[in-house]
């Protein structure tokens, strides 16, 4: 199975989100923050999160690139007990129990679009709000194929 890990290839996520996600971390789509939004609280840094936000499993922050990889079934079942969690501190879940259910439907339909992909594929997220709600888009950025000669010089000291 796989799921996507926060990546930063500058230091922009740390300017554009109020609480940025950290490389590496475990990350979802998170469209369901947004559900109850209107125009009105499309502002700012909140505005970019509602934009273009991949959420983070750890620190619960957003980041704009996230890369497909393999996780397993032992690290799946932790962050749907963190995500459950989550939902029962900061969105009133009546019980880890109940949250179960939708944390793993929220961590499977990730590892769905994870699925379709190749390691290393970046992915992006794209959301509007229309009057049926909000709607995601995402934008997939396949693995370049780059040899590491294309980057380093070969040669050793003493040739010189």
């Amino acid at each position: 199975m796989n799921l996507a890990r926060a990546i930063h290839f500058d230091e922009s996520d740390q300017r554009i989100f109020h609480s940025p996600a950290q490389t590496g971390e475990w990350c979802i789509s998170g469209g369901f923050e947004f559900s109850d939004w209107t125009e009105a609280d499309l502002e700012g840094k909140a505005r970019q999160a509602f934009s273009n936000g991949w959420l983070g499993l750890s620190t619960f922050g957003r980041v704009t690139f996230v890369a497909v990889t393999q996780i397993e079934q032992s690290e799946v079942d932790a962050l749907t007990h963190a995500l459950s969690d989550h939902f029962v501190t900061y969105y009133g879940a009546p019980s880890l129990e109940a949250a179960k259910t939708v944390a793993y439907q929220e961590i499977m339909q990730m590892a769905d679009l994870c699925d379709e992909h190749d390691p290393n594929t970046l992915l992006t997220v794209a959301r509007e709000l229309g009057e049926a709600g909000v709607h995601e888009s995402y934008r997939v950025i396949s693995p370049q194929d780059a040899g590491l000669d294309q980057f380093a010089i070969h040669g050793s000291i003493e040739d010189e």
